[in-house]
């Protein structure tokens, strides 16, 4: 009898990428032009998975924050994960945006991800939800990977890891 096969899904961020993306993008920030004497900042909060980025007015905070997408991609970082909230005013005449880290995969997207591949007509293929990822398995190991292709061409609106393989 073969055994069973599994894999997990889940769904982080490193946050030393994240904090080396926004050094550069500081760094690109001093350099330009439209932003010299302006009061840009970006701000990280590793505790509870935030960035602030705070500017002068919503044109220069919709920049800072094409800077700061743009270094996150080249670094490797999923930008799905990244949250924007809404633009309030801040302190001084500036305008201040919070930018949630979405650490996880969230309830919703976890049920998503369940009824896409039951959707899916996988019969063979049992997912669990465990917290804030989820496990596939299966006893075929080519249902696993057929899962994970169709996992990969649907979007769930964030970025999906699959990891921790085990055979039994």
């Amino acid at each position: 009898m073969a055994g069973t096969s599994s894999f997990d899904i889940t769904s982080t961020l490193d946050l030393q990428e994240v904090d080396n993306a926004l050094n550069q993008a500081r760094k690109e920030v001093a350099q330009r032009y439209d932003f010299k004497g302006s009061a840009a900042g970006m701000d990280l909060d590793q505790k509870n998975n935030t960035l602030t980025l705070t500017a002068e007015d919503a044109f220069k905070l919709s920049a800072l924050w094409e800077i700061a997408q743009t270094r996150m991609v080249r670094r490797g970082v999923p930008v799905k994960n990244l949250k924007p909230g809404e633009v309030e005013a801040a302190s001084g005449g500036t305008v201040r945006q919070v930018i949630t880290l979405q650490m996880g995969i969230p309830t919703e997207a976890a049920r998503e991800v369940v009824k896409f591949l039951k959707d899916a007509k996988m019969k063979k293929v049992q997912v669990a939800i465990q917290g804030d990822q989820l496990r596939v398995s299966s006893q075929s190991k080519d249902d696993l990977q057929a899962a994970m292709q169709a996992l990969r061409g649907h979007d769930f609106g964030i970025a999906l890891q699959f990891g921790n393989y085990r055979s039994t």
